[in-house]
Formats: structure tokens, C-alpha cells, sequence
């Protein structure tokens, strides 16, 4: 594209003479033609930190496969895990350590054989990346004593051998080698995970979303595609109270109240007190927390929740049916089941059939008016909110969903969506109301993003608010909500029906259709995606049921669906704890883990997740940074300097010194 004059003479000042556009074009060049950095991919984390934080620290196990190259041969199975153990935990192995080491000169020897592996390792992880870029992952402390390490390991200058190891002498001997071996160790983490891609559902069951959160917005480099769990968080944190009362209706059921409590300040004392009230003699059997919540609780403790649990249920269905009946155009007046109960022989009609209810015990309901709220609950529930809107830890976390998050995201020919791209049964895109206006397609999901960060941004106390805070409570539970796509959500029936019949949530099209690589092509297509040759669609949200032999790779290739089990509620199911997808510069590999047992293990006896790599695609040649969306910004930066260089040749842009 041609540059207008003005245009070019606004370059002119970061680039004022032909001199520095030649060499910034000679620069640019130069990053083009390096490999692509490694892109991570993983989804449905559901609150488990230590197996996130560990695969972070592993890099999906690609540290231990550089150790393995590079030591494979002169180091024993015990060193090499040793070593990798320190890599992932460096201030924890480097304790353990030095209680085990007495001596002071065989320490300072560890430090000095250790170091050296380090760079090492080091060396091969920055291989692939500019000096630049590497400077810029060193503190600034370390980073011209690590540079020149590095710099001498990679010249293998024999003359300078004795240089290189007063460097790492000196650092032993100022007391600096602790810190230093932890600096390297973190540098490798960071150069091994170029970009990390997160695929939905941060929050939900698992006890710390909230650390997962503090470790993601610290990070260098990453994104977001929100699920309908992050949704309904982000729903609760600005004042929805449908999503308040589901995010605790689900964080009882799990006895997940280290979230609530320890990572949010949410003050459940109001709600306990009007719990052990209302149902002190109700034993609340059935909302007891699953057998395997996360929590470990005592009978007494299990007792409390559970009478918690069920006064947030009975709110959560008195509050949707206000959203239900503000917005016919959600059609969900089919969810709303409370006046559908026969108070007097225990029955409840759902779609045209009657069953038996397995719980009648509901003394805030008035079966002439059953949605309406006690004053109790409704001072509870205001409480609640109001501890959910103030908690600054939680509006952090937020601010960082919506700054590095999106509904997807179209990256390196790869379309990344946490749930669905709504479809009908004949593959077409399916269309849906909002604001009084059809939506399909990609149009849709960005008309959905849009209205998650209206909920968010619109002033206070406006009609756009209001509708987008009930929008994300939809997005949540709604059949036509990408991020659920089932024609129910069926909450109240798995509580109080034994008949499975009624529970069952039928799943909208697009999880049937994922199969077709006609279809898949199709929606790449919708997303600007024109070469479908080799691009993909990575989806979460449905655990892959490994156990059962079904498999996360879908249309011959075009749709990979890598929830995988981190969540150890779905373990069970899955047989497997999660799969990581890894986008290098010569392959596409899909990392299959099995039950990170503790990081207490892993740092004492260096246990590490057990993984399984399958390659999936491996590149025709190897995959250089031009061949990136990131290449395609540095070349048009390029060709506009190409402009402004014969500019300056012509006369018609003036250098400025």
C-alpha cells in the first residue's frame, strides 16, 4: 500500500536519516527469518493451580526434553531429573540442597557444575530468539553477566575458558549463586512458552482460580478466550446477582470456599445465618458437597454448606426468573419450574411430563408466589453482591479478563474459541436476537463480546447495562449462548428428580457438525481464515472422554478439542489430567498428561507429570517469524521504510539531520 507524504513524514521522525531506515529494515529482516516462538494452548484449568503452575514450569515437558538431548549421554537418569526438578522449583530444590550438602567446598562445587548446565540449557532455549528479545527477558541485574555467559558458551572459545569460569566463581563466591541459578531457571521457563493461549474456564470447582489469575497477569505474554465459567465470574464481579448466586450455588457444591473466601473476601456470614435459620431442621441431603469436593470437610462443616447451598439455589431460581422475564427474546420461560411444583402432592411438571420430587422442603417459597424473594434472602443476596463488587482483588482479575481476553481469537491460522460457533442442523450459521437485531456468525460472536464489555464499561444505572448484565447471566445458561450451546441448563432438575430423563441437556449442533471438515473450513472461513489447508480450530468446554477411547482430534485434523481432564472432578471421566497443545516452529504436537500428584512430591523426589506427545502436523519447512500474523505487521512496517527510504532518495521526504 502507497503512503501518503504525510504519513511518511510523520516516520521521518522516529527514522530521520536513509542510515536508520536501513538499519531498522536490516533489523526487521533479520527477526523474519527466525523460527517462530512456541505457542502453549490449554484450557478448562477450573482452579488448578499447581498442575497449571507445573506445566508452566515444565513447558509441557520440553525442558525435559532439552536436558535429555543435551545430557542424555554424559549425565544418569537420577542427575537429569534432578536437574530438571531444579529448573522447575529453584528455590525450593536449591534448599533441599544445601541441608543435604555440608561441606562448604563441595556446595560451592554443585554451584559450579550446576551453573554450567544452566547455561546449557539456557543457551539452547534462546537459540531461536534475537539478543534483544532474550535482554529483555533477564532482570536487569543479571542480564550483561548472563549475555556474556552465554555469548562465551555458544563461541566455545577455549581462550576464553578461563574468563567464563572466573565469571562463575565470582558469583559463588559473593554469595550471589542462589539467586543466580533461580534467575536462569525462571529465564528458561519464560523462553520455553513464547506465547501462552488460554482457552477458557479459568474459574469453577478447583480452589485456585485466584492464583492462576495472580500468576496470568503477571505474565509476558498471553490471551484469553473466555469460557462460560470466566463469563459468569466476570457477571457476578459486576453486580449480576443471577451470576453472584450460580458462582456460589457451584462453589458450594464443590466445597470450594478457599476461592470465596481466602482468594475474594467474600463474606459468607450473612448467608450462613440465614442458612442454619431457614433449614435447621432440614437436613439438605442431597446438596451435600460431591464425594470428591477439593476441600477437606468434616461432617459438621459439610452440614453448613450444604444448608448454604440450598438457600442459594432456591434464590438462584427466584432471581433468573426476573432476567427470563425481562427478556422474552431469550426464550427461556421453559427454565422457570418453580410454579410448576404441586406443593401438596410432591410432584413438578417439566416439558408436559410429571415426576416425583425428591425434596419438599422450601420455606421461603409462597406457592401463590413462588419467585418472589423473602425479605431475608433479598438482604442476604444484596450482601452478597455487594462483597462480590467490592473486592479488589477480584476487580484485578477482571481488568485482566478483559484486557488479554476475548470471545476468540484468530492467531497464526489457528481459530481459538472456548465453546461453540452456533449452528443449525444443516451446517448454516444460526442466528440470534440481540438488542433487536439478528446476529450470525462471526457477527455474532462479536456482538456477544461487545455486549460482555458493555456489562462492564456501559455507565451506571443505564438500559445498556442492564441488559448486558443480564446478557452475561444468558451467556451462561442461554441455547444459543456460544459459550453453552445446549437447549437447557438443567439445574433445578438434577437436584430434585430422580428420573434421569428430565436432566438430560441436549447439545446445540455445532458439537455434532465439529466432526465435518466441510463444515470446520466453513466457520475458519467465517473468521477471515482463507487458506484452510493447515489451519485449525481449538475448541474446550467438552471433557475429551480419553478413558472411553474418544479422541480430541476431529475432522480429520481441522477441530482439536483439548479439554482434557484438568479439572479433577472430570478425571474420572477422562482417564487422563489435561492436554496441552504445542505450535513450534517445525510441528504441531499434542501433550497428553496424566494427575500431577502435589508440588510437595515433585520438588522432594522429582516426580513429574507423566506425559505423552503425539505430533500431529509437522511443518513442510520450518515455520520462520514471516510466516506469522506477528511477521505480516513486521513486514508491512518494512515495506512503509522501503517508502520512506526511496523518500528520501527522491527528495521528497526531507531527512531531518
Amino acid at each position: 500500500m502507497k503512503r501518503d507524504i504525510g504519513y511518511l513524514e510523520l516516520l521521518a521522525q522516529r527514522f530521520p536519516t536513509k542510515q536508520a531506515a536501513c538499519t531498522e529494515i536490516i533489523n526487521l529482516e533479520a527477526i523474519l527469518n527466525l523460527p517462530k516462538g512456541t505457542e502453549h494452548f490449554i484450557t478448562d484449568l477450573h482452579g488448578e493451580n499447581e498442575a497449571f503452575e507445573h506445566v508452566l514450569r515444565n513447558g509441557s515437558g520440553v525442558i525435559k526434553q532439552k536436558v535429555e538431548d543435551l545430557f542424555g549421554d554424559t549425565l544418569s537418569t537420577r542427575e537429569r531429573r534432578e536437574l530438571c526438578t531444579l529448573i522447575y522449583y529453584p528455590e525450593e530444590k536449591i534448599e533441599l540442597v544445601r541441608r543435604s550438602i555440608r561441606s562448604k567446598a563441595a556446595l560451592n562445587q554443585w554451584y559450579k557444575t550446576t551453573l554450567l548446565r544452566l547455561i546449557s540449557v539456557l543457551a539452547v532455549c534462546s537459540s531461536k530468539y534475537t539478543r534483544s528479545k532474550v535482554r529483555k527477558a533477564l532482570p536487569a541485574d543479571y542480564s550483561y553477566i548472563i549475555e556474556e555467559l552465554l555469548h562465551e558458551w555458544i563461541e566455545d572459545n577455549s581462550n576464553k575458558h578461563n574468563y567464563m569460569m572466573a565469571i562463575i566463581e565470582t558469583i559463588i563466591s559473593t554469595g550471589r549463586a542462589d539467586h543466580f541459578i533461580s534467575t536462569i531457571c525462571n529465564t528458561i521457563h519464560r523462553l520455553v512458552i513464547d506465547r501462552l493461549h488460554i482457552i477458557g474456564d479459568i474459574y469453577d470447582r478447583g480452589p485456585g482460580a485466584h492464583l492462576i489469575m495472580d500468576k496470568l497477569c503477571h505474565y509476558h505474554n498471553f490471551d484469553i478466550q473466555w469460557g462460560n465459567h470466566d463469563v459468569l465470574w466476570m457477571g457476578a464481579a459486576i453486580g449480576s446477582k443471577s451470576c453472584v448466586a450460580n458462582v456460589l450455588r457451584i462453589c458450594f457444591r464443590y466445597a470450594n470456599l478457599v476461592t470465596l473466601e481466602d482468594g475474594y473476601g467474600i463474606n459468607l456470614l450473612p448467608l450462613a445465618t440465614f442458612a442454619m435459620e431457614t433449614y435447621k431442621d432440614d437436613p439438605c441431603t442431597i446438596f451435600y458437597p460431591k464425594k470428591n469436593a477439593y476441600e477437606s470437610v468434616d461432617e459438621a462443616q459439610a452440614n453448613v454448606i450444604a444448608k448454604m447451598h440450598k438457600a442459594i439455589a432456591i434464590i438462584q431460581f427466584k432471581m433468573e426468573s426476573r432476567n427470563i422475564g425481562r427478556h422474552p427474546e431469550f426464550h427461556m420461560d421453559s427454565r422457570n419450574l418453580l410454579h410448576k411444583i404441586d406443593y401438596e402432592n410432591g410432584t413438578i411438571e417439566v416439558d408436559g411430563k410429571t415426576y416425583q420430587m425428591i425434596d419438599m422442603s422450601f420455606p421461603t417459597i409462597d406457592p401463590e408466589h413462588p419467585y418472589q424473594m423473602t425479605p431475608q434472602e433479598q438482604k442476604v443476596l444484596d450482601q452478597l453482591t455487594n462483597s462480590f463488587t467490592t473486592s479488589q482483588r477480584l476487580k484485578r482479575h477482571i481488568d485482566c479478563l478483559l484486557e488479554h481476553g476475548s470471545l476468540y481469537l484468530v492467531c497464526n491460522n489457528n481459530l481459538l474459541v472456548h465453546g461453540s460457533i452456533p449452528l443449525n442442523e444443516d451446517g448454516s450459521f444460526r442466528e440470534m436476537e440481540i438488542e433487536g437485531r439478528m446476529y450470525k456468525g462471526k457477527a455474532l460472536i462479536d456482538k456477544v463480546e461487545a455486549m460482555v464489555r458493555a456489562a462492564y464499561y456501559a455507565p451506571e444505572g443505564s438500559a445498556l447495562k442492564q441488559y448486558a448484565q443480564d446478557f452475561i447471566w444468558y451467556l451462561w445458561c442461554g441455547p444459543i449462548a456460544p459459550t453453552f450451546d445446549k437447549s437447557k441448563m438443567a439445574t433445578l432438575e438434577r437436584y430434585f428428580i430422580a428420573d434421569k430423563e428430565p436432566h438430560k441437556e441436549v447439545n446445540g449442533a455445532y458439537f455434532t457438525l465439529k466432526n465435518d471438515p466441510e463444515v470446520c473450513d466453513r466457520i475458519l472461513r467465517e473468521f477471515g481464515i482463507k487458506d484452510t489447508s493447515h489451519a485449525h480450530i481449538i475448541n474446550g468446554h467438552i471433557p475429551v472422554k480419553t478413558i472411553k477411547g474418544e479422541s480430541p482430534v476431529k475432522a480429520g485434523g481441522k477441530l482439536l478439542v483439548i479439554d482434557g481432564g484438568y479439572s479433577k472432578a472430570y478425571q474420572p471421566e477422562t482417564g487422563i489430567a489435561g492436554y496441552t497443545l504445542i505450535y513450534n516452529s517445525q510441528c504441531l504436537k499434542l501433550v497428553k498428561h496424566q494427575p500431577f500428584v502435589s508440588r510437595d512430591l515433585a520438588i522432594r523426589k522429582g516426580l513429574d507429570v507423566v506425559s505423552e506427545t503425539k505430533v500431529l502436523e509437522f511443518a513442510e519447512r520450518r515455520q520462520l517469524v514471516r510466516d506469522t500474523d506477528n511477521g505480516k505487521v513486521l513486514q508491512s512496517q518494512i515495506d512503509d521504510l522501503q517508502q520512506l527510504l526511496k523518500a528520501y532518495r527522491d527528495g521528497s521526504v526531507r531527512q531531518l539531520r
